[in-house]
């Protein structure tokens, strides 16, 4: 009940970035919930090159929210994407919040620049979050056919068995459009279906993420970078144990998967390679199975250590946009997602997550997502998988669906559910 009243009393303001781990235990765990509300200061950089990121960080001696759009990567493609965005997040954005609050064991740690503590827990304590589902029964459209999504897939195996590339991530957006939503309900219905690591209702201003991630994109704890990227999701089978033991076990056995995971190893070593001490790079663990309610995932972990010195724009040109939603070689693949895919994928891929005074951070991938703005009504979320020479292109739609069969549970609620 607290985390509901925490969220539907940050909701007031014009930004909060609400995160939460669902108790879902982990080797990286660090906190059950994390809340940053309001601005003090915030800062826009042009792109991850900005030398203002890193003052901005550098300076502040607070706790940072923020988010990163999969669009931020002008050190790789310099040409602005000709792909339309009608979500409209801004390419990057990072603030201090003015109030921070973090859940520990049950316990409401408030931090706040301006006001009584006391005062915002009691406001917190007599919030009474909505219930129900107060939008209408929204019908999503697809901007391709599963035919056309299906001979996409086939180009880029043509370019793959070229040599091009070797493996990439192709998505495809669904949309609606000129529809009214509640986004702090929706968000509600999406976390409770998938109650996921990393989670997050980000708002700022009019425009809306609701995360379901299951995914982290990089962390960073003293001199130790972490990334754990995933590849591989078979479904579960909820009625039948014995099947969805099945189900696990196919996934631990799947050559397409494990194949599909070692490249993007490859690469995030790689691109850790780039900033990390020399030899320090390491696979952690490699085709790790772990369990989330809607699916089965195979995760590896890859580590390394960096110098104090390196700066946090020095770390995102090299490892950003990660591996799992791009693939390998990336500068070719970016070019490539560019040319077949229909929509900017903005928020959707990017990043959003935090920095500690200490200059640790930690931050998800934006992927099992609604994305809504609330000027222009337009409501959109992206699925898609890597595409390897392994891949058959109608298994590579069938995954499409299943990654996105909790957000269009949440969509199809009618009116008057809880």
């Amino acid at each position: 009940m607290i985390k509901q009243q925490m969220l539907s009393w940050a909701n007031r303001f014009n930004i909060c970035c609400f995160m939460d781990n669902h108790d879902y235990e982990s080797a990286y765990h660090s906190f059950d919930c994390l809340l940053g509300i309001d601005a003090v200061t915030y800062f826009e950089p042009a792109d991850s090159l900005d030398a203002g990121l890193d003052r901005y960080i550098d300076q502040c001696k607070d706790w940072i929210f923020g988010h990163f759009n999969y669009d931020f990567k002008q050190h790789l493609q310099p040409n602005p994407s000709k792909l339309i965005d009608l979500v409209g997040f801004p390419q990057a954005f990072v603030f201090v919040p003015r109030v921070l609050i973090r859940l520990v064991n049950d316990e409401l740690v408030i931090g706040v620049h301006d006001d009584d503590a006391n005062t915002i827990y009691n406001q917190i304590c007599a919030e009474v979050p909505g219930t129900g589902a107060t939008y209408p029964n929204v019908q999503v459209k697809a901007r391709f056919s599963p035919a056309e999504y299906i001979e996409t897939v086939k180009h880029l195996l043509e370019h793959i068995h070229r040599g091009d590339c070797y493996e990439i991530n192709f998505c495809q957006e669904f949309y609606a459009q000129d529809v009214i939503v509640n986004p702090l309900l929706l968000y509600a219905h999406l976390a409770a279906l998938s109650p996921n690591p990393f989670c997050t209702y980000y708002k700022l201003q009019n425009r809306y993420l609701l995360c379901a991630s299951p995914e982290r994109f990089l962390k960073k704890i003293g001199n130790k970078l972490i990334a754990q990227p995933i590849k591989g999701t078979w479904s579960r089978n909820l009625t039948d144990e014995e099947q969805d033991s099945r189900n696990k076990q196919a996934l631990t056995e799947s050559e397409k998967d494990k194949s599909e995971n070692v490249m993007v190893v490859d690469l995030v070593r790689n691109d850790l390679s780039k900033v990390c001490t020399k030899g320090t790079v390491q696979v952690e663990e490699l085709f790790g199975i772990y369990t989330f309610p809607q699916v089965y995932q195979m995760i590896s972990t890859v580590v390394g250590r960096v110098e104090s010195n390196v700066p946090f724009s020095k770390i995102l040109q090299a490892t950003f946009p990660m591996g799992s939603m791009t693939g390998a070689p990336k500068v070719k693949v970016l070019k490539l997602i560019e040319h077949h895919e229909k929509t900017r994928r903005g928020i959707f891929s990017g990043a959003v997550g935090y920095f500690t005074p200490e200059k640790d951070f930690d931050f998800n991938v934006v992927i099992r997502s609604l994305m809504y703005n609330g000027a222009n009504r337009y409501l959109s979320y992206h699925v898609g998988g890597g595409i390897t020479s392994r891949s058959i292109p109608e298994n590579e739609y069938d995954e499409c669906v299943l990654k996105a069969v909790a957000i269009n549970k949440v969509l199809n609620i009618a009116p008057g559910h809880k």
